[in-house]
């Protein structure tokens, strides 16, 4: 089950690589189209070696370091905002350039975050327990983190981040009385945190627009229907869409599963969301064997969740069923740091899946052998 989990993503980043370089088209092809192909095989390739040392760290390594990845994560949040160190685009200050390469620290978060919620709900569980006194220090991490993910400014990774985190809290079996409480004493902070601002909520009247009056909807909507739409059944063929022409915006990052609709047709989309289907089902399989208040088993199955949630919100930006947003589409969409922490995520899966059964089947042989010396 582990090798077919690993070759239905294989299969998602084959698709990503052919459909980076025909979403990389323009309406005058030249050397750009090799540059992105060239960088994307360049990201592919050190994120599948940072994989593939990922599968072999010991889980226990990644618990007893799970809170010093997080005081790294938060310098980096930091350091990022600081004028002339980050680097802003389009508005945004959310990338650190390091020479030819920028890293993006916020989707760093994505792995530690769960980590380090994992770490917490089984000391919890191992010590003293749920209470109420351990509630600041379970979300401790969020507080630090999610201020200075807002200041990006960043709503979605914002989004995605407690998102991320309160699934490891929940499937660790965090009493629901707890987030009952929190969820009501955070909402007014919340709002006021996260206000939004004025393109925004052009995006969410935008959004809204486009169920009522096409024509009103903005630009990348419009966009990406057409590039659906005019795929049909079996598509244009690789390299024949012409809405990457100049016409669909981030054709090759957020909105490249358009791409994939216009040039391999209602049969190409569904048959990557059938393999998403096969990546969540055999990855929770690969789990299966843990015990289920395990910090592999909670960080593993966090990790399946929100790989699988990304691939799930792109689509649903794509075909208009929620307001635009930057969100890539996992081990399909350009883009260096997002590419790698997917890569690096499915690594760690196949990791614990591994590392953490070991230790049970020898202590399982262990008792059982001291039973018979027993018993003799």
């Amino acid at each position: 089950m582990r090798r077919l989990f690993i070759g239905l993503v294989c299969v998602l980043l084959a698709v990503g690589v052919q459909m980076v370089h025909s979403a990389s088209l323009t309406s005058r092809p030249g050397q750009p189209e090799n540059v992105y192909l060239g960088r994307h095989l360049l990201f592919l390739a050190i994120a599948v070696t940072c994989g593939f040392i990922a599968s072999y760290i010991p889980s226990s390594f990644l618990k007893a370091n799970a809170g010093n990845l997080c005081v790294i994560l938060v310098l980096l949040l930091a350091v990022v905002l600081v004028p002339g160190i980050g680097t802003r685009v389009k508005g945004a200050q959310r990338w650190l350039r390091i020479g030819a390469m920028s890293l993006q620290p916020s989707e760093l978060g994505r792995i530690i975050l769960p980590m380090m919620a994992a770490k917490i709900v089984t000391d919890l569980r191992a010590g003293a327990g749920f209470s109420l006194k351990t509630i600041p220090r379970t979300i401790l991490p969020l507080l630090f983190v999610l201020p200075l993910v807002v200041k990006e400014p960043d709503l979605g990774a914002t989004v995605f981040l407690a998102l991320g985190f309160v699934t490891a809290l929940f499937i660790g079996g965090w009493p629901l009385r707890y987030f009952i409480g929190i969820a009501a004493l955070a909402i007014p902070a919340g709002a006021s945190l996260l206000a939004l601002k004025s393109y925004q909520m052009q995006r969410i009247t935008g959004f809204v627009a486009a169920w009522q009056d096409l024509s009103q909807a903005p630009w990348q909507i419009r966009q990406s229907l057409m590039s659906l739409g005019s795929g049909g059944l079996q598509g244009t063929g690789i390299g024949g869409g012409w809405q990457k022409l100049s016409y669909l915006p981030e054709a090759n990052t957020d909105f490249v599963f358009a791409v994939i609709g216009e040039e391999l047709g209602l049969a190409g989309t569904l048959g990557v969301i059938v393999i998403w289907l096969g990546v969540f089902l055999t990855g929770r399989a690969v789990l299966r064997p843990l015990r289920r208040d395990s910090f592999e088993w909670i960080f593993g199955t966090t990790l399946v969740i929100q790989i699988v949630a990304q691939a799930l919100a792109n689509v649903a930006v794509v075909t208009a069923m929620v307001p635009p947003k930057g969100v890539p589409h996992p081990f399909i969409s350009y883009g260096g740091t997002n590419l790698l922490v997917n890569v690096v995520a499915v690594g760690l899966i196949v990791g614990v899946s591994r590392r953490a059964t070991e230790p049970e089947v020898t202590s399982a042989t262990e008792e059982s052998c001291d039973s018979e010396d027993q018993a003799e």
